[in-house]
């Protein structure tokens, strides 16, 4: 079974992977483990410490306000590798009392897209979307993206193809990224859509194409990557952050997730994924957000009545990073302001009031899939909301408004359609400039 290993070496070789992780190798971090295969492809990823904002916090948990140290001291280390699928428990412990630098030994499950079922015609186009957004009001605020970038982590993205399908928004090809050992893109269907759809908000927002779901097998509709890839994605992604000095504005769009719990381990397991803050993937997440980026996860196309077959969660199918605390997680409305009936609905498994919001999806837009074709799914809801949040960056970057309070002014301002706060099906609503504009104003800020 594949799994990640958190290190924690001397200092000096934390500080080297830092510094130059392309020259360090699994074994110069975690030298010889006894029954692990360990995957020297991989490079070893940085994980900073969280370390509770209140002098009185509680170490071991994650349950309340961070910050992430990257000391050396205390950062730790991890590596991919694999152990036998037998006995894993006892495996897994002889492995931890063999090596004392080891923090934790944590599942390493897959992550892939889910496509929304096929078949159903549009309902709306993406003109119905910019209207419904009221897109004329942000861009008459000067709120359109402009000095944003938006992260599609995604499978690629066709910049040809968008602009023939009329997207005004640019790719910067030269600060995307690409896994280390990726195969040759044949189908970003999936990724344009996503890009189409965070341009209808923010057309002169600029696309970083984080290709995270070129890792591992692929086919059509089969678009996967590891979560040890999705830390490195989002490492790469806080260099960026990390570049833009003290005017950050960056917006991390996620249409993807696990959806198999026999790619996890147990429920309850320190090494768990879908129910544990404190795997290295959700920390990542968390110190990102915290140096000032905003995150959003589709919610997940498991929803009732018809979820897609490939989710094999039976109940609360928002799952892991989808779910997390620290991110808007997105539901999937028509342009009638109706759940669309895939949609994931709520609690979720890392907090359980998911989704946050809904946004619109399931209209005629990019036509990737073909002529007249519906970009649907939450994979479209996401970015929808992401383009959304972008066009707001463009005038406050996260050193004025931090992520944190973006998440309460979106969740405040959205459209509460059933008229009744809060609920599993819509979350606090959908997304609502009007509202959001509002807010803005009353705080003073427009």
């Amino acid at each position: 079974m594949r799994i990640l290993i958190q290190i924690r070496p001397v200092p000096d070789v934390t500080l080297a992977v830092m510094q130059d992780p392309e020259k360090q190798t699994a074994a110069d971090v975690a030298g010889d483990l006894p029954g692990v295969e360990l995957d020297e492809s991989y490079l070893p990823v940085a994980l900073p410490k969280p370390v509770p904002k209140a002098s009185d916090g509680d170490p071991l948990s994650m349950h309340q306000a961070m910050f992430f140290s990257f000391e050396p001291e205390v950062a730790s280390v991890l590596v991919r590798g694999e152990i036998g699928d037998d006995d894993l428990a006892s495996r897994r412990a002889r492995l931890s009392a063999t090596n004392p630098n080891i923090v934790g030994i944590f599942s390493d499950p897959v992550l892939e897209a889910m496509p929304a079922c096929p078949g159903d015609a549009p309902t709306g186009t993406w003109q119905d979307v910019s209207d419904h957004l009221k897109t004329k009001d942000l861009q008459a605020r000067g709120m359109d993206g402009a000095d944003v970038l938006i992260a599609i982590v995604d499978v690629g993205i066709d910049a040809d193809r968008l602009a023939a399908a009329g997207a005004e928004i640019r790719v910067a090809a030269d600060r995307s990224w690409t896994p280390p050992i990726a195969w040759a893109p044949d189908d970003i269907r999936h990724g344009t859509m996503c890009a189409f759809g965070a341009g209808i908000a923010a057309p002169r927002a600029t696309l970083l194409d984080v290709a995270l779901l070129r890792t591992m097998r692929h086919a059509r509709n089969r678009m996967e990557a590891l979560t040890s890839d999705g830390i490195a994605a989002f490492a790469y992604l806080r260099t960026v952050l990390d570049s833009m000095g003290d005017r950050r504005a960056l917006v991390v769009s996620n249409s993807w997730g696990c959806y198999d719990p026999a790619w996890d381990f147990p429920e309850g397991d320190p090494g768990n994924y879908s129910n544990n803050l404190s795997h290295p993937f959700n920390i990542v997440v968390s110190a990102l957000q915290s140096a000032g980026a905003d995150v959003l996860f589709a919610a997940g196309n498991g929803g009732s009545p018809c979820p897609v077959s490939r989710c094999k969660y039976s109940e609360r199918t928002i799952v892991g990073a989808n779910s997390h605390p620290d991110v808007l997680s997105i539901g999937g409305v028509s342009t009638e302001n109706e759940r669309v009936g895939y949609s994931s609905q709520g609690p979720g498994r890392l907090d359980t009031h998911k989704p946050d919001l809904c946004a619109y999806t399931h209209f005629l837009g990019s036509e990737v899939y073909g002529s007249g074709s519906a970009d649907g799914g939450t994979s479209t809801a996401c970015p929808v909301a992401a383009g959304v949040l972008a066009a707001v960056r463009s005038k406050f970057p996260s050193g004025t408004i931090t992520p944190e309070a973006m998440r309460d002014v979106l969740r405040g301002a959205a459209y509460d359609v059933t008229g009744r706060g809060f609920t599993y099906d819509y979350g606090h609503g959908i997304v609502s400039v009007p509202g959001l504009l509002d807010r803005l104003e009353v705080q003073g800020l427009i």
